[in-house]
């Protein structure tokens, strides 16, 4: 057993697929403590257990592609949540496109893409039960892989259903979406512009405005880190704000709340402002805008949307065949990098989807 610092050089001498077959070994990140402020790497362990064998009815899945998302930061603390806390101990929780090594399964097969919750690891057996837990990807393949970590995935149904379900975006309207170049935000901006929005990001560096503006439509960006936040939202936005898609809270929220719309609608997606507080963080100051025009408020996460994803993957999937949506993808190579590359997230030191890639795509 070895903390995940200890270990860096035995996993950086694993390249990613055959060693670890070949040796039996599956090489596993566990949660080794609960974070206070930033995640740091030693609140991992490094573990190498036996490649498990699947039991009837299971099935052995090779991860591909590890997800790296802001939830890791709920997940790994003690609070009451979504989905039970991971434990101190437990494989560390992530959303993970795998390949059927070998079932025990009528179901699947080998050779069989799927998805799911399958944890920070080099293999996990998997149930073949339906839903959430492990879901198949379509055969043949419409697009690339990497689309079902982005617009075809997790990231992709969010920015769906919370635009169009909670937010009700319609025509004319004026959007405004924090993290804006991330892996939701990103996606929730072209949406609105398909549905014919207005539409205004807000990231955190000038680079990311230019890629917002010229190459996904977006019709204004605002850098948070060096602009007036409330003088340039009241620019970009001369009509007010009918929807504003909220991935962060804090300073940015209380800002659009001053030029918000009569009866306009907040979907909340995320507080990513917040995960790493170590103190209680204040509520927004601009509170009363809510009441006083008679904004909608509703926060949400995706796994409500289960039953109805194959909505969103229809449209999602058309759109990307007709090159309305773009998606930018953040490949970090090797399961070892894990720990480091999920600080990316809260730097901003990324844009669109981050994940891990842990080994290498059937040929």
């Amino acid at each position: 057993m070895k903390k995940t610092g200890e270990a860096m050089q035995v996993l950086m001498n694993r390249p990613l697929k055959d060693k670890a077959m070949r040796t039996g070994i599956n090489r596993q990140l566990r949660l080794a403590a609960r974070p206070v402020g930033d995640i740091k790497e030693s609140d991992f362990e490094y573990r190498e257990e036996p490649i498990p064998s699947p039991q009837s009815g299971e099935i052995l899945v090779r991860t591909i592609y590890l997800s790296l998302d802001p939830t890791n930061r709920i997940w790994m603390s003690d609070m009451e949540q979504y989905m039970p806390p991971v434990e101190i101990g437990e494989v560390m929780r992530g959303a993970v496109i795998g390949v059927v090594e070998e079932s025990k399964n009528p179901n699947f097969k080998q050779g069989d893409l799927v998805s799911g919750l399958l944890g920070w690891q080099d293999y996990a057996i998997a149930e073949g039960n339906s839903g959430f837990s492990l879901m198949r990807l379509p055969d043949p393949l419409p697009c690339p892989l990497t689309a079902f970590m982005g617009p075809l995935g997790l990231t992709g149904c969010t920015a769906y259903f919370g635009l169009l379900d909670i937010g009700q975006a319609k025509v004319g309207e004026t959007v405004v979406v924090s993290a804006a170049s991330g892996a939701v935000g990103s996606i929730v901006g072209q949406i609105a512009k398909i549905k014919g929005c207005r539409v205004v990001g807000i990231t955190g560096s000038d680079e990311k405005c230019r890629w917002l503006v010229e190459e996904l439509g977006f019709d204004a960006a605002i850098n948070y880190k060096t602009a007036d936040l409330e003088s340039a939202i009241a620019q970009a936005c001369p009509d007010g704000i009918d929807v504003y898609f909220d991935n962060v809270g804090g300073s940015i929220l209380d800002a659009v709340l001053t030029k918000i719309n009569l009866h306009a609608r907040i979907p909340l997606c995320g507080l990513i402002s917040a995960y790493n507080a170590t103190e209680p963080v204040p509520g927004p100051y601009n509170y009363s805008q809510i009441l006083t025009k008679r904004v909608r408020v509703q926060g949400f996460i995706i796994l409500d949307y289960i039953p109805r994803w194959s909505e969103a993957i229809s449209d999602l999937g058309q759109w990307l065949s007709q090159g309305k949506i773009k998606y930018a993808l953040e490949v970090v190579e090797g399961l070892e990098n894990a720990p480091k590359a999920i600080l990316k997230l809260f730097d901003g030191n990324k844009k669109g989807k981050l994940v891990v890639k842990v080994s290498e795509e059937p040929s």
